[in-house]
């Protein structure tokens, strides 16, 4: 029996086969752009979500793959754990993400200095790590984590977000609420108090796809 993780290599294989994202792999099987992101992977209360056989089956018709080949990509993981299909990712301390040169204006990493860190391949494009510093995000994510940041997946209310801002401040926090004019950031640790921004204030903002240790 193919483990929780092997399927989800399977399809992650299958998107990087086609060039595509997981978003644009869903789409082209037409099913929702975040049927196969990492956050759907597993339940906020930490129990494994699996992909149905109906997705699978829609993935594999619109792409022209044979359930071999999936099931070939979905086993394909060595002895120690690691997937085959890795990939490297720009890595940045979330303190040195304040400073200026290391995004563009998009907060996609651009300029020098960056270093990188190997990750299971996911198909998100222009995804980066920042590293965690400090205790604001505690207890979900503590001092050395490495927070996965994806600048073109939609940010919805209750999302955990990247925030910069014009004056140069990076923030780790939870979208609480936002309007045409403010956002409201909240921390997971209750010792920070909320944070109301002027949408004028915000240089982006940037979603949290997932975190690696």
């Amino acid at each position: 029996m193919l483990s929780h993780r092997a399927i989800w290599d399977g399809i992650d294989a299958i998107a990087g086969r086609h060039s595509l994202s997981v978003s644009g792999l869903a789409r082209l099987a037409g099913l929702d752009a975040t049927a196969f992101n990492p956050s759907k992977r597993v339940s906020k209360d930490g129990r494994e979500r699996w992909p149905s056989t109906q997705s699978i089956a829609k993935i594999l018709e619109a792409t022209g793959e044979s359930l071999d080949q999936f099931i070939d990509g979905a086993g394909n993981i060595p002895q120690n754990g690691t997937p085959a299909h890795t990939f490297t990712v720009p890595l940045l301390g979330l303190a040195q993400a304040g400073t200026g040169g290391f995004f563009d204006s998009a907060g996609f990493p651009a300029g020098q200095g960056w270093d990188e860190i190997v990750l299971p391949s996911s198909g998100h494009a222009g995804i980066y790590a920042l590293e965690v510093q400090g205790d604001s995000m505690e207890p979900l994510y503590r001092e050395g984590e490495r927070l996965i940041v994806s600048p073109t997946e939609q940010v919805r209310r209750g999302d955990r977000v990247v925030v910069r801002t014009r004056d140069g401040e990076v923030m780790a926090k939870i979208l609480a609420r936002q309007t045409a004019r403010q956002i409201e950031l909240h921390s997971l640790n209750p010792v920070y108090e909320p944070r109301i921004l002027d949408i004028e204030e915000v240089e982006w903002m940037a979603r949290i796809i997932w975190a690696s240790q």
